[in-house]
């Protein structure tokens, strides 16, 4: 990479799927679930501001702006301020908004887990040429399995050595239809992470969904600073409709490419995934806290300052955090939104 390139980090979502302990202002991405880090942190420390990187813009709630600044401590970045959640759409116009036209500008969600990041940056080195020829950039991940928890990206035409076009999106398919993609190849996970070149998503935008841009545009416009923050306008950004980038601009646009990457990317969506991800004892048990196992394992015990002892189970999750204690099979985790929503 020979030019420096705009980290823009998305830090609105509530990690609902992590209930107890993803909740309110202490949102999954602001929480240390892999390693000693949070994952927003383990996201700044990805792309560092120096040679390739400049300093992000990171694009946050007004309830999760302390813990943003916090936790970046002295690091410098641009702050924006979303008044409500709108959507991926209108917090990245927010971004695109305020960008010279010439800056790639590097999508990325503030709580997903890359293990390999050099060959994330070798990923980002490609979508970086193709952004550079006016290409709307998506990351593709390497499925693993036949996942039906993802959409996935079917690969096109081939772009010299550093890419695809994208064929078309695929929403998250049942089982036969995952296991058939990956039989065939050609197809990659969804990651949400994106590299383009302002200018161009503006334009995209403006054909695409020009009522999300122009609202963004103007809540920028019309928006209060301070220090290190700069708060859309809330009445101008309230007038902005609710939706993904994927429906808004990337599925729509005729000039959309793929960079396929194996970086050990998680999305964490889960407690399996944060299992699966845990360092486990020869029985697959991932303990934090004072936990008691007898006869049981393939569990995740998170104990919470509580004292847990679990007998004879098998592939359950254990998450204590304060009064709300959460029990539930590994194989039911994305259910426990339910949950979360019951106890709001």
């Amino acid at each position: 990479m020979t030019l420096q390139i705009q980290p823009v980090i998305l830090c609105g979502g509530a990690g609902t799927r992590l209930w107890p302990e993803s909740r309110g202002t202490r949102a999954k991405q602001f929480l240390p679930l892999t390693g000693g880090d949070s994952l927003f942190r383990q996201t700044v420390a990805r792309t560092p501001a120096g040679e390739h990187f400049l300093p992000p813009v990171i694009l946050c709630g007004e309830g999760h702006l302390a813990t943003v600044r916090e936790q970046m401590g002295a690091q410098e970045a641009a702050l924006l301020v979303e008044p409500m959640p709108r959507n991926t759409a209108a917090a990245i116009a927010l971004a695109v908004a305020q960008a010279d036209a010439d800056t790639l500008l590097l999508v990325m969600p503030s709580d997903h887990v890359i293990a390999d990041v050099p060959a994330f940056h070798a990923a980002i080195a490609r979508a970086a040429r193709l952004a550079q020829q006016d290409w709307l950039v998506t990351f593709g991940i390497t499925p693993e399995h036949p996942e039906t928890g993802f959409g996935y990206i079917a690969s096109g035409d081939a772009l010299g050595e550093d890419g695809f076009a994208v064929a078309r999106f695929v929403e998250k398919p049942p089982l036969a239809d995952a296991e058939a993609m990956l039989a065939a190849g050609g197809y990659n996970w969804n990651a949400g992470i994106f590299l383009f070149r302002a200018g161009r998503m503006r334009e995209a935008m403006l054909t695409h969904c020009r009522p999300i841009f122009e609202a963004a545009d103007k809540a920028v416009a019309a928006g209060m600073r301070d220090g290190d923050a700069l708060h859309a306008d809330a009445i101008e950004f309230g007038k902005a409709p609710s939706d993904s980038i994927d429906y808004a601009v990337m599925e729509r646009d005729d000039r959309v490419a793929v960079v396929p990457v194996a970086m050990g990317w998680s999305d964490l969506g889960s407690w399996q995934a944060v299992h699966a991800l845990a360092a486990c004892d020869e029985i697959g048990n991932a303990t934090q806290g004072d936990v008691f196992l007898h006869d049981s394992h393939g569990n995740l015990i998170r104990a919470g300052g509580k004292r847990v002892s679990v007998i004879g189970m098998e592939g359950i999750a254990v998450i204590v955090d304060g009064d709300d204690i959460l029990v539930v099979p590994l194989t039911r985790c994305q259910d426990v939104r339910a949950a979360a929503k019951a106890r709001e």
